[in-house]
């Protein structure tokens, strides 16, 4: 690529579940945002798990947590990703890798992906050294223990395990 021209990359897609949103993932989402003129977090309904948080819930906290990026948008989804991307005209979706486990799941959707549409590219995003260990699902063990959570996910998201965590035990009274 030349000096004078300019990179083609408008718009990325960084899907995933975020049941919770942790600070991993905002470290992968920011740091892709920097290099894409737009930014679509999504986050999908999930029918075949059981996340703890609502699709609202989990748009919400994202939506609070990234109120600052002006060139970010969160919407939510139930399509297959590559209808979400030509909804968007997107084509590059952006996904946060720990380790290698991560990468050869990831490596087959982006190969589903891309031949359902040969335009679609995926981005690998190495995590964060600080972050490689971090998981929602691991994030959700240790707050259902009443374990701290402090500097994993926002501290809004800190609040909503709290008060989640505290119906769940009402409930089992």
């Amino acid at each position: 690529m030349s000096k004078s021209s300019k990179p083609m990359l408008k718009t990325a897609i960084c899907p995933g579940t975020f049941d919770p949103v942790t600070n991993g993932h905002l470290d992968v989402i920011l740091r892709a945002a920097r290099h894409f003129d737009r930014g679509v977090v999504a986050v999908a309904v999930s029918a075949g798990k059981s996340p703890l948080f609502s699709v609202e819930e989990r748009v919400e906290m994202l939506v609070e947590s990234l109120k600052d990026q002006k060139n970010i948008e969160v919407v939510k989804f139930n399509t297959l990703l590559v209808d979400l991307a030509k909804r968007y005209d997107c084509s590059v979706i952006v996904k946060g890798l720990r380790a290698l486990s991560d990468f050869e799941y990831e490596f087959q959707m982006a190969q589903f992906n891309r031949q359902m549409d040969e335009r679609i590219e995926t981005f690998f995003v190495m995590a964060s050294p600080e972050y490689t260990f971090l998981s929602s699902s691991g994030i959700k063990e240790v707050a259902s223990y009443g374990g701290s959570i402090k500097g994993l996910v926002p501290e809004s998201v800190e609040k909503r395990l709290a008060e989640k965590y505290r119906d769940i035990s009402r409930k089992k009274e």
